[in-house]
């Protein structure tokens, strides 16, 4: 499932090509219940279009209008917005919040030739950070740095206060080992928060389009399917089959790859047993402590449902949790 927002950067650029003129906004700091997470963008061409969201529509208005200004006198502006209770209650929020937003009119102050290497880099699913002190203004992007914030794709300031960090990280992707009713229920929720889910089962009547539509499906053994596209550092594992002669191989290649979690399904004795055929495979405790066993957040679950809420759940603590 792609974003709506996926593209916006590509747009800009053809704004100015095109010579209509483009400005970037983007949310560079947030304070209490903002709408919207650092790093959103909204763009606006030189007519008054925009595409994109900085605050939900608490701002939009005002921030157009500073655009097609700083698109005429060709300045950087860093705005700042309180969002009240009223117009946070209206956009779904309890409370309101403060936000900065810093403005950059493509090719006047963002040059093209950065902003086409940074479209590529996206489109290429590179991982890259498009960095900007606001002081002096000098911009560059970043790459094979900043691991951990690639990894959870923050963006924000570092520690000088002055030097922001928008990153720009790979989508999530979701490996399913397993075509069982709780993958049926996962599926879904998992697009919805933005992961690409494949689905990874050899039995043919398990993973099949009647039961997965048009999602990705390897009907290779989960091993060989894990060593053709082996796991990074922004997907997750995810082992259902509840048959070691499927998941241990699978897990095996797991734990020697970046992935951010490891999760598999079964009891504690289950997972006693599997820790048991790991440590006889030669993997270390540090290794084996990777894996989630057993899989999801303690919620109580007991349908497929409810089990693949907890499954999602630890993944995205996983993910964004300091620990």
């Amino acid at each position: 499932m792609q974003s709506k927002f996926d593209n916006l950067l590509q747009v800009a650029s053809q704004w100015h090509e095109k010579g209509i003129g483009a400005v970037i906004a983007t949310v560079v700091e947030t304070w209490g219940s903002a709408p919207r997470r650092v790093g959103s963008q909204l763009i606006v061409s030189g007519d008054g279009h925009m595409e994109g969201s900085v605050s939900g529509g608490c701002v939009e208005g005002a921030v157009v209008l500073e655009a097609l200004d700083s698109l005429k006198d060709g300045k950087t502006r860093l705005l700042e917005y309180g969002v009240s209770d009223d117009d946070a209650f209206a956009v779904g929020l309890a409370c309101g919040g403060k936000m900065r937003i810093l403005l950059e009119p493509v090719g006047k102050q963002m040059p093209q030739n950065l902003l086409l290497e940074l479209v590529d880099a996206v489109a290429k699913h590179e991982s890259v950070i498009y960095e900007i002190n606001i002081k002096t203004l000098q911009r560059r992007l970043v790459y094979n740095d900043y691991e951990d914030r690639i990894r959870r794709n923050k963006s924000g300031f570092k520690e000088d206060e002055i030097t922001f960090l928008n990153v720009y990280s790979p989508k999530l992707k979701i490996d399913i080992v397993g075509a069982v009713h709780i993958a049926q229920a996962l599926v879904p929720i998992a697009e919805i928060a933005g992961f690409s889910p494949r689905i990874i089962d050899p039995r043919e009547s398990f993973a099949n389009r009647e039961r997965f539509g048009s999602i990705e499906i390897s009907n290779d053994l989960p091993d060989v399917a894990l060593t053709k596209t082996k796991p990074n550092y922004r997907t997750a594992v995810i082992l259902l089959t509840h048959d070691p002669k499927l998941d241990d191989p699978a897990l095996h290649i797991a734990l020697q790859s970046e992935a951010f979690y490891i999760g598999a399904l079964g009891s504690k004795k289950t997972h006693q047993q599997r820790i048991n055929r790991l440590k006889q495979a030669g993997f270390t405790e540090k290794q084996i402590d990777r894996v989630h066993g057993p899989i999801g957040l303690n919620i109580g679950a007991s349908s497929p449902e409810e089990i693949a809420i907890s499954i999602l759940s630890e993944v995205i603590a996983t993910l964004r949790l300091v620990k």
